[in-house]
Parts: structure tokens; sequence; C-alpha cells
């Protein structure tokens, strides 16, 4: 039981990676193409939040709380880190690598600083979530 919960850890964490570059993406393309949803504050606000805690994190020194539980999992379940069952071999592949600390401290704030330029050049639209409000 134990490492089906630290598989559904490893996958939450996948996810939320997935949302954070793709939600970028998303953003960027929508932005050139005029796409009103990515304009959503509360989406926006999210994205942005999501990115920032990494980003904070990072230059903190602290390791992704997901990270933390999930190795914790592993470890009391007898299990080695980062290896065996199929969910954790291939979403290992796609999450963890090999670099000295300073090359993640700076890819992230360069992808936060991207997010937050977004936020300028792409903005979220105010005033739908006021008039939704005032009804």
């Amino acid at each position: 039981m134990i490492l089906i919960l630290a598989d559904i850890i490893l996958i939450i964490h996948f996810f939320y990676i997935l949302f954070v570059v793709l939600g970028q993406c998303l953003i960027v393309m929508g932005g050139l193409r005029g796409w009103e949803w990515i304009r959503n504050r509360s989406f926006r606000s999210i994205h942005l939040a999501a990115i920032g805690l990494v980003v904070v994190l990072s230059w903190i020194g602290k390791p992704c709380p997901l990270t933390v539980l999930e190795v914790s999992l592993r470890k009391s379940a007898g299990q080695p880190v980062h290896m065996d069952s199929f969910i954790e071999y291939w979403l290992n592949r796609f999450i963890y690598y090999d670099f000295p600390e300073w090359v993640f401290l700076t890819v992230y704030t360069i992808f936060g600083l991207i997010v937050l330029a977004s936020w300028i050049w792409i903005t979220p639209d105010y005033s739908k979530q006021k008039k939704s409000a005032d009804k």
C-alpha cells in the first residue's frame, strides 16, 4: 500500500510539471492566437503560483515536498529510492535528472521569469471575474 501511495505522489508530481510547462506553452500560443480562455484569472494565478513555489524552493535550497514525500514513502516501505515499479521507472526518467543544483536554479528562475513576463504580456482578464462576482 505504501508503494502505491509513493506511485500516486510520483504521478501527481508528473502532472504538476506538465501543468506548469504545458500551461505556459498554451498561454503563449493562446496569446498569439487570441484564445480568451487563457486569460482566465484563476487559471493564470494558479499557474503563476505553481512555478513561483518551485522558484522560491530552489532559491532557499529546499527540496520539492512531493519528492521528499515520495522518497520517504519508498524508504518506509524498504524500497530503494527511484527503482522498480513500471510507473516509477518511466516517470523518474521524465522528472529526475542528474545535474548540479545551479542548473536547476537557473532553469527554474528563467522559466519563472517567462511565466511572469507572460502575465504582463498576456494579461489575465479581470473584468469577467468582477462581473460574475457582482451577480
